[in-house]
């Protein structure tokens, strides 16, 4: 503790910093992985195929990918903007398969219902697909979060400032204070974070509260009813 509290400026700055590489990639892995899940759920030829792709690059090698990265965005090694594109292509590594997954278990009979009233294949997508989904992609975003997050400490490897820089520095000059520090500032950035995607999806989705949850197919018969109403 006396590490932390004597180099509080330090570690509030790199928390930061680290909040501004992770939210962006989880953000823009979010973005694009839900229209590559709905397509990998509506069109079942393609899913095996972007479902295996996207998951491939979950297993390409961080490093790796941070010192290839350059070539291809054309920025230097240390550019924040690798990172950010890195941890983007890990965090739709992990959610695509969710999304697809969370679109098949919307009923079929809601979308049939939605059809019947007159939603077109886009109206349906907005008011009835994605927000029966939603609960679903949550899960999957909060993982997202947390792996993002972690992963986001790799940066200080080649030289990209964040709360992974507290584990090199600590590392080479045998400081066990600011080790633990990097740690536990991580996991609570990761916590904090989660806990405020909870809180969002429990405004934008009120259906998703503890008490609503009587099960899937409650959800849909709740939203059919809203639909019939309309």
């Amino acid at each position: 503790m006396t590490w932390f509290w004597a180099n509080l400026d330090l570690v509030g700055e790199l928390l930061l910093i680290h909040l501004a590489l992770s939210v962006p990639a989880i953000i823009l892995s979010f973005v694009i992985s839900v229209p590559i899940g709905w397509l990998a759920h509506r069109h079942q030829w393609s899913r095996g195929v972007l479902l295996t792709l996207c998951g491939l690059l979950y297993a390409i090698p961080s490093l790796a990918l941070l010192i290839a990265l350059p070539v291809v965005t054309g920025q230097r090694t240390t550019s924040p903007i690798n990172l950010v594109v890195a941890l983007t292509l890990y965090g739709i590594a992990v959610i695509v398969r969710t999304a697809a997954d969370a679109f098949d278990a919307v009923e079929p009979d809601v979308r049939q219902s939605a059809t019947a009233i007159g939603y077109s294949s886009t109206g349906r997508f907005w008011a009835v697909e994605l927000p029966l989904a939603g609960p679903v992609l949550l899960s999957g975003l909060r993982v997202v979060i947390v792996s993002t997050v972690s992963l986001a400490t790799i940066g200080a490897v080649i030289g990209v400032q964040s709360l992974g820089s507290l584990f090199t520095d600590g590392l080479q000059r045998g400081i066990e204070g600011e080790i633990v520090t990097g740690i536990v500032a991580t996991m609570a950035l990761a916590i904090g974070l989660d806990w405020a995607s909870v809180a969002l999806g429990r405004m934008l989705m009120p259906w998703s509260r503890p008490k609503a949850k009587t099960g899937r197919g409650a959800a849909a018969t709740t939203l059919v009813k809203e639909v019939d109403r309309s």
